[in-house]
């Protein structure tokens, strides 16, 4: 076994702010503790959070690295005692709690994921955050089921281009919402019946129009702000609305009579926090229903751009920009 190195290179921040605050740094190497591998970083995905926690709004959880980077995909360089089933050498990807804009990572074995068949680092390394959010959400707490219809808010985003693959590949009827004619496209290439634009088109009579006016069983909504009201009225009797995010705000008025009524449900969850059973939990049905669609190549990673280490803050830039379809990538080594 090659002897570690003392120090790595990783992405590290003095202050809060905006993408420019984001500066190379060197460091000690994180060590794996018990059920935890030490992971060295070929590819890391950037996902938004990444820029809500550099901004100063998304501080990582009690005891996460306080680099930033939630998912990552390498070599195992070292286990830590009571790891089962991984081994030094072994490739995988991995959800974290943090640290993954490093040359090395430390991910706890419950979320550990085979690289699936025909699939590179910097490919695998887009998987772990997307997957993980999309399957709690709709299928776990949303509870999407047999013959259902689905939409997903802004499908062009990395959260929306897997929601649309993973939910239409498992036999449901798929809508998005995007910005431009061309993210729209992009989502229809994908697997959703119709992507709606949302600067020119109401979503909500659009889809209705597409559906009999029975509207949908679950959306997947990132934006909430004034899409929630009329997300109620999109909704089916019994539909269920799960939020992961607020980008539109997060306060607004809501007419709970229409709630109750039509039996509808509003819920919501973040996964950064959530316990390492939870999580494991999720892995285990990912491995069992989405792995195979990825290595069969029904369903693909898309990447949009990908930067060096080095440049982590432009890939920060391009995030918040919003022109980006699917995702974004560092690559490490």
């Amino acid at each position: 076994m090659s002897t570690l190195p003392a120090t790595m290179r990783f992405v590290g921040q003095r202050e809060t702010g905006g993408p420019e605050v984001l500066q190379i740094e060197e460091g000690a190497l994180p060590s794996a503790g018990p059920g935890e591998v030490l992971i060295r970083v070929m590819a890391a995905g950037v996902n938004r959070p990444d820029c809500f926690q550099r901004a100063g709004f998304y501080p990582p959880p009690p005891g996460a690295s306080p680099i930033i980077g939630l998912e990552v995909a390498g070599t195992i360089a070292a286990v830590g005692k009571e790891v089962t089933d991984w081994q030094v050498g072994h490739s995988c990807c991995a959800l974290v709690t943090g640290g993954g804009y490093a040359e090395y990572c430390v991910a706890p074995q419950e979320t550990l994921l085979p690289i699936p068949e025909g699939m590179g680092f910097t490919e695998a390394a887009t998987l772990p955050e997307t997957f993980f959010t999309v399957w709690s959400n709709v299928f776990q707490r949303g509870q999407l089921s047999n013959q259902e219809t689905f939409l997903v808010q802004g499908g062009s985003s990395g959260i929306g281009s897997t929601a649309i693959q993973l939910v239409s590949a498992l036999g449901h009827r798929v809508f998005a919402t995007a910005g431009s004619p061309e993210k729209c496209a992009f989502c229809e290439t994908l697997g959703a019946e119709r992507a709606v634009n949302y600067r020119q088109e109401d979503f909500v009579a659009v889809i209705k129009s597409l559906t009999d006016q029975r509207g949908v069983d679950v959306i997947l909504d990132m934006v909430v702000g004034d899409y929630l009201p009329r997300e109620l009225k999109l909704l089916k009797d019994g539909g269920r609305l799960v939020i992961i995010a607020f980008l539109g705000g997060s306060k607004v008025q809501v007419d709970f009579a229409e709630v109750m009524r039509r039996r509808l449900t509003i819920t919501g969850s973040t996964l950064r926090a959530r316990e390492l059973e939870f999580k494991k939990r999720v892995r285990d049905e990912l491995l069992n229903h989405a792995w195979p669609l990825l290595s069969q190549g029904r369903i693909n990673t898309h990447i949009y751009q990908q930067f060096t280490l080095d440049n982590a803050a432009k890939a920060h830039a391009v995030m918040e920009s919003g022109r980006h379809m699917g995702k974004l990538v560092l690559t490490v080594a």
